[in-house]
């Protein structure tokens, strides 16, 4: 023990002594700045103008800020800490020391005063304002020295903002182009009384321009546009007029029409020698559509249902792009490629080819995955083997078999804390919806057909096993960018218990928790999930929504009259089958603070009803809370129902779940980069589950109007590496109040001893996890 503390205590002394001697580097970033240089601290601007409010005058002088060059070097908490890694590895020396070269390639080069060219940057600065209205800008620049550092100021006098007085849509509306182009005024970004905006403008012409695609006019681009401006009319005003460049090429003036279409589903990248050449042999498909597909290795009729350009149609756009997403998202090409092409037999009128290549029908992957969630830490395996277009309609065909360790490593050990698990799901995918009703859902996304059957064998040792069969049948579609449908018709679960051992049934008979663990589970029913977010767009404030219904049992055990309180419980296959109506809503707010910062909320609401032929939620579906996802200063499945006590919390004891039939959570946490890919949070989470019914083995569980008292909260601190393709989060925390100890005394700050052992053992809680929690 004293050689490993030996060892660590050396860790912890490098470690201090790298991280002073970035402290000292990063706080002389001049040190290898030549005596006739200075080093360049930043570009400072300033602007003159008292009609310009003062809030918005910070912010315009951050914009202009932005694009000054060079960019100074970047600063954390006011040191230039990449400078001093690029110091630490010898600044200008050239050594072929490897850990020198590391720590420069990670640094960076100071930026000095000798890179600045202020001219260059006094003519970018009056061009952004001028794109912005203020014709008359003008900039000065001056040098601020102080020792061996520099900064540059940049003095900006606006002058008045122009705004629009009239727009005119300057075209010949006699002609095909004049009046298409007049129809789309109506939507016009350039409004009377708005501030002249070079971005504005831009924007206009390919609003106009994607108008025009819509009605044809393929060849057309928005550089055929052209705004012209006058500003002579005074009072610090222009008139717009929106004409088309006299050198538009006739060709862009006419509307065009699609005149053959040629698919080829099979093509191979070196086929490029003969790219249009097709077999006189081929006929055309629906009298629309010519697929070259001679060994038949694709269904027609399925393929011809996700291209939107017909023979005879104006060229469209929307078509044209919703083609090539359909075609993208089947899921079997790896490349589309297509061409538009003059037709040889009529004018204005473009022949269309579809290069589709195929990806490879069979794959397997392996994966080997770590698993980690506050005390408990295993492994697992997963093998995939995916069929692509399995049954000549885009079916994908998928098995998959997995297996997999989890034990707990940290806390009270108890006896079920570790266990074994294995077991197979196969899954087909249609890309249409499989009804007996003609029903579409739109044609922008590809909806799904789903069929998955799964057995899962899990060991928890020395305590008991479980066998579960799933089937789930149903559908799946978007109804747009922000919106989600999944709709399960049939989801049968079927979970049977074996081998329980002595010490667990003795167990069970004091804790009836761990009994209803281990029952017989038998549900079925179709349930329904909504999503909703717009959180890809950027915005200030942005959300996302999840809400699902469901059921099982509640047809039939009407029909059989199941009533679990007088003892008419129905079986199926010998087992008692589940019945209850359960409704579950996951709200979360995003809130861009700045554009490094963010707060984060969510409100996550469960309920059920159970009746019938159930007096509670089946195990599987009832609700818990805890975990690395959740309540974070509590462990999974730790808390609740109620303000009652854990049970049979400890060594050589059986752990017992803590669940309900109802919950509440809300979290709440401030997220903020620090430097680079290293990011940090601050985060509060309150929640509780409680039961439908009253327990006498857990005084305190049922659902009541005291729930909000029952709360259990906690918060703490975190740091998340964003990889890009994965964040890697590690939270500490620590619990605020207690749901299960005295009503008067469930607050435990004044108990919080950071330095005492047993408390940190006992209340100090880390989590290790992939992704954020919400």
């Amino acid at each position: 023990m004293k050689k490993k503390k030996g060892v660590a205590m050396k860790i912890k002394h490098l470690l201090g002594c790298g991280m002073g001697a970035l402290l000292i580097a990063s706080c002389n970033p001049t040190k290898y700045v030549a005596d006739n240089e200075k080093f360049y601290k930043e570009g400072d601007v300033v602007i003159h103008n008292d009609t310009i409010p003062e809030e918005r005058k910070e912010q315009f002088e951050t914009f202009l800020e932005e694009s000054l060059l060079p960019k100074p070097n970047s600063k954390f908490l006011g040191m230039y800490w990449k400078v001093g890694l690029w110091n630490m590895g010898g600044g200008p020396d050239t050594t072929n020391n490897f850990i020198r070269k590391w720590l420069k390639k990670q640094g960076q080069e100071p930026v000095l005063l000798s890179d600045v060219n202020r001219e260059y940057n006094q003519n970018l600065l009056r061009g952004k304002m001028e794109n912005l209205g203020f014709f008359t800008a003008r900039v000065t620049s001056d040098t601020l020295i102080d020792g061996k550092m520099a900064t540059v100021r940049y003095d900006a006098f606006p002058g008045p903002i122009y705004r629009i007085n009239e727009i005119h849509f300057d075209v010949d509306s006699t002609k095909k182009l004049g009046k298409s182009i007049v129809g789309t005024k109506e939507g016009t970004l350039l409004r009377p009384g708005s501030n002249y905006n070079l971005d504005v403008i831009l924007n206009e012409r390919d609003r106009i321009d994607n108008r025009l695609k819509e009605q044809g006019y393929y060849y057309f681009s928005p550089d055929n546009i052209l705004l012209e401006v006058d500003s002579t009319i005074g009072n610090n005003k222009v008139n717009m007029y929106v004409t088309v460049k006299p050198e538009t090429p006739a060709q862009a003036k006419e509307p065009q029409y699609i005149g053959n279409v040629y698919i080829f589903p099979d093509w191979k990248e070196t086929s490029s020698t003969n790219r249009r050449r097709v077999p006189r042999s081929t006929e055309k498909y629906d009298d629309k559509y010519y697929i070259v597909d001679p060994q038949n290795k694709y269904r027609k009729k399925v393929l011809a249902n996700h291209i939107f350009l017909q023979p005879g149609d104006l060229y469209n756009r929307w078509n044209h792009n919703q083609t090539i997403n359909h075609l993208v998202n089947l899921n079997a090409f790896k490349f589309v490629k297509n061409d538009f092409v003059d037709s040889k037999d009529s004018t204005n009128h473009l022949d269309v080819y579809y290069y589709l290549t195929p990806m490879e029908r069979k794959s397997i992957r392996l994966e080997l995955v770590g698993k980690t969630a506050a005390v408990y830490n295993g492994t697992e395996v997963n093998a995939n083997w995916t069929l692509k277009n399995a049954f000549k309609g885009f079916e994908t065909l998928t098995l998959s078999v997995f297996g997999g360790y989890e034990t707990q490593t940290g806390g009270n050990v108890n006896l079920n804390s570790s266990y074994i698990r294995y077991g197979a799901e196969v899954g087909i995918t249609w890309p249409r919806l499989l009804s007996p009703y003609k029903w579409a859902p739109g044609k922008q996304y590809i909806p799904k057909t789903f069929l998955k059957a799964g057995y899962e064998f899990l060991n928890r040792r020395t305590a008991y096993t479980l066998n579960s069969m799933t089937l789930n049948y149903g559908y799946a579609w978007k109804e747009n960018l922000q919106k989600d449908h999944n709709l399960t018709l049939a989801e049968i679960i079927y979970v049977q218990p074996r081998g329980i051992s002595d010490e667990y049934r003795a167990q069970m008979d004091t804790v009836p928790t761990l009994r209803h663990i281990v029952d017989p589970q038998f549900s079925f029913g179709p349930n329904y999930i909504y999503t909703f977010t717009n959180s890809m767009e950027n915005k200030k404030h942005t959300f996302y929504a999840k809400a699902g219904l469901n059921t099982s049992g509640n047809i039939l055990g009407l029909i059989q009259g199941a009533d679990y309180n007088s003892g008419k419980i129905k079986n199926i296959f010998g087992t008692p089958y589940s019945q209850f109506i359960k409704a579950e809503a996951d709200l979360r707010h995003y809130m861009k603070i700045t554009a490094n910062s963010t707060l984060a909320s969510r409100v996550m609401i469960g309920t059920s009803y159970s009746y019938g032929n159930s007096r509670s939620l089946p195990y599987l579906k009832q609700y818990y809370t805890g975990g690395p996802n959740g309540l974070r200063s509590f462990r999974a499945r730790a808390v609740g129902p109620g303000s009652s006590l854990p049970e049979n919390i400890g060594e050589d004891n059986f752990f017992a779940d803590q669940t309900g039939d109802f919950k509440l959570e809300l979290n709440t946490e401030y997220r903020a980069k620090i430097a680079g890919m290293l990011h940090w949070a601050a985060f509060i989470d309150a929640g509780n589950v409680w039961l439908q019914n009253e327990d006498p083995n857990k005084p305190g569980g049922k659902f009541s109007k005291a729930f909000l008292s029952e709360l259990a909260v906690g918060g703490g601190l975190g740091l998340r590496l964003d990889l890009d393709f994965l964040i890697l989060r590690t939270d500490f925390a620590i619990p605020f109040r207690v749901p299960y100890r005295p009503k008067d005394d469930r607050w435990v700050f004044k108990y919080i001893d950071i330095r005492e052992r047993d408390w940190r053992r006992d209340n100090l809680i880390f989590n290790l996890a992939i992704g954020y929690p919400f």
